[in-house]
């Protein structure tokens, strides 16, 4: 199974999470998913496969987060999820799928477990050493 990223390259974490993945020695399928949302099926199935909630997916920086007023808790799984269909800016990434799962990548060296090879040590756009264990230095 080719590793999958839902990426958004004007995110810092997405790049480094991409760049991990590139400097573990892999050519991941790269989803620029605010040009080629998932649909509400796939959607549903990454949430499902990370198991986490709608509401754990969102993403309220630089979205219409507050505006749509997703705060709300009596609002449904299914209406969250209709959120993020209308606004894909509202799913939260990297997500990245692989052999081993899939999870949301934030911060970006979680993507390191997900690797059949990750790389031992990587320095990340701001000049952070992470080292696969979680040690960063």
């Amino acid at each position: 199974m080719r590793t999958t990223i839902f990426h958004n390259p004007e995110c810092g974490t997405s790049r480094n999470t991409l760049a991990m993945i590139e400097a573990s020695g892999e050519t991941p399928t790269v989803i620029e998913y605010l040009k080629s949302p998932p649909g509400r099926e796939r959607l549903t199935e990454l949430i499902s496969m990370m198991a986490i909630t709608p509401r754990e997916l969102l993403r309220r920086k630089g979205t219409p987060f507050e505006e749509l007023n997703l705060d709300d808790p009596t609002l449904s799984d299914d209406q969250l999820i209709d959120a993020m269909m209308a606004h894909p800016i509202l799913i939260n990434r990297p997500i990245v799928v692989s052999e081993k799962g899939a999870r949301l990548c934030r911060p970006s060296e979680r993507v390191l477990e997900m690797l059949a090879n990750p790389v031992a040590v990587f320095t990340k756009e701001d000049g952070d050493v992470v080292r696969f264990g979680g040690a960063n230095q």
